[in-house]
């Protein structure tokens, strides 16, 4: 009698065939009845955010197709990303800390999913920054309340997806701090432990791409508190005015080509006197007396010159302010989340002076009670 030659190749599964003719027929399933997939594509590549993601959830096809490396490059190439104001905010009554996005081109709101944090999170304790052309957003630290323990946390959030996710933690814990993106590599300068109030003069710097921190130069003093900007390819820190107003505020310079920090330049130093904001290579401050005067920095003389334009609408606008800047606007949220967007533009002589023109954007009912923390403008 001869014997049975078994072959896993030669014995048909049913139970695998059926379901790999069900993957054959999901894959060929259109993207929309009727439609060839090339003019599909088109029309899911022009749904605006954050509806991309939102409509992962209509059918397999959608999401494969949504989900994939070459659908995000297609709508880079084609410059369709636009920019949208990202927000953090808080309420002190009810302790209730979320991440909103305005749309500035139809005032229409979207609240994100819930970050992941500890509830106990102190909001201020945050440092927030961003890659807006890859639509990220990066909060690090913070402190939890309950315990005043400072955290190493970075959470990372995609507008692709419309998702939180966890990314490597930074090498020292520290809240109340500052950070900044410099030529797509984020700065966590300075801070300190909570709870027992040490301060640190220690400097993180992440490489998103390959989801790594390490040690950068660290500061030549520790800071009482944190404003800070990237203009061009340096990132200027100072711990700004502070009541009574009898010592001057101190102010340094990093130079990441070669890892050094420098004294800030006195004019610099002492004009930085509220809210900064960076359009274009301009550093402007939106400063926190009086009607709120904007200025704008000029390095070739060491010294701030005021914006003319209409006045800084200081009635619909009331501190606290978090304020970003993209393609010659200003975006300015104040408590309540009102938002008020700023269009500079150049003044007739041709000596750099700038002027600007305010819009306001009144926030739903929904946000009173809410303080902005941070905003971001990504590309979305």
């Amino acid at each position: 009698m001869a014997a049975v030659k078994s072959s896993s190749s030669s014995v048909s599964n049913p139970v695998s065939d059926q379901c790999s003719d069900q993957e054959s027929s999901k894959k060929s399933e259109p993207l929309i009845p009727g439609l060839p997939d090339e003019i599909a594509e088109l029309c899911l590549l022009y749904l605006p955010y954050p509806y991309q993601a939102l409509v992962r959830s209509v059918s397999a096809s959608w999401n494969r197709a949504i989900t994939d490396s070459s659908f995000v490059r297609c709508k880079k190439s084609l410059s369709l990303p636009l920019p949208y104001l990202f927000v953090f905010a808080f309420n002190k009554l009810t302790s209730r800390i979320q991440w909103q996005a305005l749309d500035p081109r139809s005032g229409r709101w979207f609240v994100l999913p819930p970050m992941p944090c500890p509830k106990a999170a102190c909001p201020p304790g945050f440092a927030c920054t961003s890659l807006p052309r890859q639509g990220k957003l990066v909060v690090l630290g913070g402190v939890r309340s309950d315990s005043e323990c400072s955290t190493r946390t970075t959470i990372v959030y995609r507008t692709s997806t419309n998702q939180w996710s966890i990314a490597a933690p930074m090498q020292t814990p520290r809240s109340f701090f500052d950070a900044g993106n410099i030529n797509g590599k984020i700065l966590a300068v300075g801070g300190g432990e909570a709870r027992n109030g040490d301060l640190t003069r220690a400097v993180d710097c992440y490489d998103p791409e390959n989801d790594m921190w390490v040690a950068s130069a660290a500061l030549p003093t520790s800071l009482a508190k944190y404003d800070s900007n990237v203009v061009g390819n340096k990132m200027y820190v100072t711990e700004g005015w502070m009541w009574p107003f009898m010592l001057s505020p101190r102010g340094v310079v990093y130079d990441p080509d070669e890892d050094t920090w420098q004294e800030m330049r006195r004019g610099m130093r002492d004009g930085w006197t509220g809210v900064s904001v960076v359009v274009g290579e301009r550093l402007l401050v939106i400063s926190e007396y009086g009607d709120c005067p904007m200025k704008v920095y000029d390095p070739d003389e060491d010294t701030w010159r005021y914006v003319s334009g209409n006045k800084f609408p200081c009635e619909a606008l009331r501190r606290p302010f978090a304020a970003s800047g993209v393609e010659g606007n200003i975006y300015v949220v104040a408590c309540g989340l009102n938002v008020g967007i700023g269009r500079l533009s150049e003044c007739g002589g041709g000596k750099g002076e700038l002027k600007v023109e305010w819009q306001v954007v009144p926030a739903p009912s929904a946000f009173r009670g809410f303080s902005p923390s941070s905003c971001q403008v990504l590309y979305a």
